[in-house]
Formats: C-alpha cells, structure tokens, sequence
C-alpha cells in the first residue's frame, strides 16, 4: 500500500513514521511529504533514507491513504486536493473536526461511523482522545451527565521549539521561545489562543469534540488546560458525573477489560500513572479512582496518555489500520 506521510519532518510527522514500523502497517510505497523548504530532506523509516516529496508530487504518485500533521491552513489548503484524487486523508490537525460533514473518529469508540465515502477524516485533539477513552466504558453503563477536566500537559504538544526552550532553561542557556513565559519551574494555564468566552482554544476543543466523538450533544464539559515542563505525555484530573450510580469495584472492572485502557489504581502501594510511565506507550493510563464525596452519581479520575502517540500519531494509524481491516481504502 502506497503511503504519504505529510510533515513528515515535524515531531508528529516523525512519530507516525514510527509507529507505522512499529505496528507493520503495510507499507509498500512511502511518501514523505513536507514544505517546499524541506523537499530533498531525507527521512529515516526502517533503516531506509526517503527524500521527502512536495505536496503536488505526492498527490501525483495516488497514496491510498495521507497521513496529515502539517498545520490547520496547510490541511485547508491541501486536504482537500488530496481528497479530490481519490486519496484518503487522515489529518491531525484542528481545521476538519467540527466539520458536520466530516467524521471525528477514536477507533476504540466510533471507528463504525466511517465509510468508503469518507476521503477526510478529523483526529481528535490529543487531550480529548486520552479522556474519551477513559470515559466510555463509564459512559455506556452509567451515562455520563458533566465532566469537569483540568489538564497538565507536555510541551511536546507545542513542538520542537517548546522542548527546545525547557532544554534551554534547564541549562541556563537564552535562546528562542515557544512561550511568552518560562516554562520551566512554571506552570502556564493556557493552551492556544484565548476566545470571547473566556476560555481557550484547547478547552473549547475538549468540550465540543467530546460531544461529537461520543454521539451525545446532551454531555456538558468544563476544561481548564494547563501547560507543564514535562515531555513524557498529557496528565488529567476528571471529575464526572454520570446519570446512574456506580460501584467502584465495578467502575475498575470495566476499565480494566477496556480496550486501550491500563488500570493503575493501587494507593496503598503509591501505584498511579505518571507521565514518564506513559511514555513511549499507546494505551490511555486511569487510577486516582474514588467517589466525590460532595455530590451523588460523581467520580474522580486521573488520567495520562503519551499525546504524540495515542494522542496523535498512534490514534491516526489506528484508523488508517480500521479502513485496511474493513476493505474502505
């Protein structure tokens, strides 16, 4: 299978390439893709050198799937093109998500929604995919009403500039930043841009596409989105409440037989998830578990997920695998 990899230099670009080897998608023709400025690079995938390609090249060459992490404008501009000769794009950027005419998809919770029809199809936002995964297990036996999310996240979500820059402080040394603050010893409590509302990009990001991925328009999400010096994945803090009570020794059965979940739940041994422990892994971490004792029906959790794989790079070769699995490429 002929594949394209679009910004295939950037540091989610560089993490499909390796789960695509990791997982032995079926590779048979790759196309790194990048900007003008990167065309002729050279790329490394299974002890192989690729140049990489320019856009107009790689929609010559009919990929059956484009792997997209190159921007919001560059998915606007380009997607579509790809789209129109018949090449199916699975892109990781914000522009298609809200989209009503595009599909917003996590494999573990609605990979059924997609059809052969599909040629664009939106990734979520990586701290949206790691909480979805963990609610919905919940939320098909006791009917999530409201989350309340607080989320301490990677700067690798910004890039390479935002490692760079904590690389730098932890030196000593001046050098280009991603933030308009220190991030190191710091905490930044906000995530994108700021909107009329108040709220962030990112935290209007989890509310809407948690209502979209998981069918229910009826769910209500508050979010605070917090930027940490940590480089190993997204953490969250969830308090949700459901429609019916629960048990908690039948909240952690269901976690942990659901897919892509790994229960660490054990506070007498100071067993939880963390970060570092994320790192480098597909799966979505859950522990912190425990009723909220202030209201009924209400839940704490605590969740943490690599967001370059699961949260981008993993979850885009899922799909890419769901439509080779059900013969729609």
């Amino acid at each position: 299978m002929k594949v394209a990899v679009v910004g295939a230099t950037g540091l989610v670009g560089t993490k499909m390439l390796q789960i695509l080897a990791e997982r032995n998608f079926p590779v048979t023709e790759l196309l790194p893709v990048a900007s003008e400025k990167s065309v002729g690079k050279e790329v490394e995938y299974k002890g192989k050198k690729y140049k990489v390609v320019s856009m107009t090249d790689a929609i010559a060459a009919k990929p059956a799937v484009a792997l997209f992490s190159a921007g919001g404008s560059t998915s606007l501009e380009w997607a579509p093109k790809f789209a129109a000769a018949g090449i199916t794009v699975i892109d990781n950027s914000s522009a298609w998500r809200m989209d009503p005419t595009k599909k917003l998809v996590v494999p573990e919770l609605n990979a059924d929604v997609l059809t052969r029809e599909d040629k664009i199809i939106a990734n979520p936002n990586c701290s949206t995919i790691q909480m979805v995964v963990a609610l919905n297990p919940l939320h098909k036996k006791y009917q999530v009403k409201r989350i309340v999310v607080s989320t301490y996240q990677s700067v690798t979500g910004t890039g390479v500039k935002a490692v760079t820059q904590l690389l730098n402080e932890r030196k000593g040394v001046q050098g280009e930043m991603a933030y308009k603050y220190p991030i190191d010893l710091n905490a930044i409590p906000q995530i994108d841009s700021f909107l009329d509302n108040g709220y962030t990009k990112e935290e209007m990001k989890m509310v809407n596409e948690t209502k979209k991925i998981m069918r229910d328009d009826t769910i209500r999400v508050t979010a605070t989105t917090v930027r940490i010096p940590v480089m190993g994945g997204h953490s969250e803090a969830i308090n949700v409440e459901f429609g019916k009570d629960f048990d908690l020794a039948d909240v952690k059965s269901l976690l942990s037989h659901a897919p892509g979940v790994v229960l660490v739940d054990d506070p007498a041994a100071q067993q939880y998830p963390m970060p570092k422990d994320a790192h480098e892994k597909d799966e979505v971490f859950v522990g912190r578990l425990r009723r909220d004792e202030t209201q009924p029906n209400t839940l704490n959790m605590w969740v943490v997920s690599d967001n370059l794989r699961k949260g981008a790079a993993t979850n885009a070769v899922q799909i890419a695998e769901y439509l080779v699995e059900k013969g729609l490429l």
